[in-house]
């Protein structure tokens, strides 16, 4: 077996007032991977490819993964170009036996509104039809009938906070390899749930959703069950929920069980709306004395969602409020990150922090603050199910003001562990407060020390109560924007 695999993966907010440009994508190449063949960050599903290909006896060729933080649309020429690069690749290694393709699911560049069905349409035009192509998607997608025909089976995460990114490669894997030695011939349907939202898996009833997906899978013919989530800061045509079925040659039972899971999704419309609290409530109820350690994610500030992450909402708030033993990151401020760096650890200066992209974003702070900690190239843990995976948050800074520990960063990117923190010498458990940058990635890490979770819903650029979301291009005529879109 000939096997090819490829990515560019990017979640585009078409409200963000930054735009994706080819700067902004971390692009590795064969000649990029480390000495045993792996890929660093999030390139765990390319590794585990590799491996089963390698195990197998198959030759496996690895053309390149672009990802990109999320942020705004994509400039045409530079996905046009990753694009092109990826498509070339795949021509120069025909002919290909399966097509393993790690997207995402909602990356909008300038005249595409759909990068992943543009992708998987091309690369079927190349491979003809007897190939087998595999795609992985995050939950956070939007799926097209398009992509479903023209691929052999896609697999999407199905927790949030994403702990089985591996796992759901596996079971990509699992299929496309049967379907090519003739095992097993997937066949799949799309059910469109009529909604737009953001579910949190560790909650119930989501929890018990997820948990019958999988179990289902273990009935006789039933291959893969996955609920894509949709994005809904995505202002394209397709922005939605949907769900999807994989079965064994047997399109009938596909239908069937994405009809059954899709409407079951809808009946626990109302029970899944986020519970995102103001601001101003948010911090009462975290500081409130039996509140213990209270950890509140800033969601509408999460760079995971497109956001610039340099808001100064909260810690303005903070600080008015006289609020010490608190600790808040990460601030996205390269500028301020400099100037510290420059002043050196133990220095004591005036510095302006914050509020660099526009309203979204607050105003810039004028501190006084004290440098507390410098680490140049700084890694947190995200937590997997296999294990952690370290990921870069550039160079980092930890401010001491008045009471509030502030971690700021030269790499744009969301909070995913305690690390952040600990990394400094801040002992998280010490806090009564901590205020993370994220929207719910921050869970896994976070869960095991909190006495309390809040999800806050301030300003900023991926507000998370949705009939607030400016769309002007979004088919609306879906829940909660209508309670009942089926009636």
């Amino acid at each position: 077996m000939r096997v090819f695999a490829g990515g560019i993966a990017t979640e585009t907010n078409t409200f963000s007032p930054m735009p994706t440009g080819m700067a902004d994508f971390q692009v590795v190449r064969t000649a990029d991977l480390n000495e045993n063949g792996d890929l660093g960050g999030f390139g765990g599903p390319f590794n585990l490819f590799r491996r089963r290909c390698q195990e197998r006896g198959w030759d496996y060729t690895f053309s390149l993964y672009a990802f990109a933080q999320p942020a705004g649309t994509t400039v045409r020429a530079v996905y046009e170009s990753l694009r092109d690069e990826l498509l070339a690749a795949l021509e120069t290694a025909m002919p290909v036996d399966i097509v393993l393709l790690p997207l995402h699911g909602a990356m909008v560049a300038e005249g595409y509104d759909d990068c992943e069905t543009d992708i998987v349409t091309r690369v079927r035009e190349i491979v003809g039809p007897q190939a087998k192509i595999g795609v992985e998607l995050d939950l956070h997608c939007d799926l097209t009938q398009e992509t479903i025909d023209a691929a052999d089976a896609v697999v999407i995460f199905k927790e949030y906070p994403h702990v089985d990114i591996n796992e759901r490669a596996e079971e990509l894997f699992t299929i496309i390899a049967d379907a090519a030695e003739g095992k097993t011939k997937p066949t799949m349907a799309l059910y469109d749930c009529r909604m737009i939202g953001l579910y949190l898996t560790p909650y119930e009833p989501m929890r018990s959703f997820v948990d019958a997906m999988i179990a289902r899978e273990k009935a006789p013919g039933v291959l893969s069950l996955s609920l894509a989530h949709s994005f809904p800061w995505a202002d394209v045509p397709t922005c939605g929920a949907y769900m999807l079925a994989v079965t064994d040659d047997d399109p009938a039972l596909a239908a069937d069980l994405a009809r059954e899971f899709g409407g079951q999704f809808f009946a626990i419309r109302h029970e899944t709306d986020p519970p995102s609290l103001p601001l101003d409530e948010a911090l009462d109820v975290a500081l409130a004395p039996e509140s213990g350690l209270a950890v509140v994610a800033d969601q509408s500030d999460n760079a995971g969602g497109g956001a610039p992450s340099d808001s100064t909402f909260v810690l303005r708030a903070l600080l008015e409020r006289g609020v010490t033993d608190a600790a808040i990151g990460m601030i996205w401020d390269p500028v301020a990150v400099g100037v510290a760096m420059s002043a050196g650890e133990g220095a004591t200066l005036d510095l302006r922090l914050g509020g660099k992209m526009g309203p979204m974003s607050g105003d810039p702070l004028d501190l006084r603050v004290t440098v507390s900690g410098i680490i140049p190239d700084m890694k947190q843990q995200w937590t997997q199910s296999e294990g952690p995976v370290a990921v870069d948050c550039g160079n980092a800074v930890a401010l001491h003001c008045q009471g509030v520990d502030i971690i700021v960063n030269s790499r744009r990117g969301q909070v995913f562990s305690p690390s952040v923190f600990s990394n400094f010498g801040i002992d998280p458990r010490s806090k009564c407060l901590l205020v993370v940058k994220s929207t719910q990635h921050f869970y896994a890490g976070f869960a095991p020390i909190a006495d309390e979770i809040i999800y806050m819903a301030g300003p900023g650029a991926i507000p998370p109560i949705f009939t607030q979301i400016p769309y002007q291009r979004a088919d609306l005529r879906k829940y909660p924007f209508i309670d009942d879109p089926f009636a």
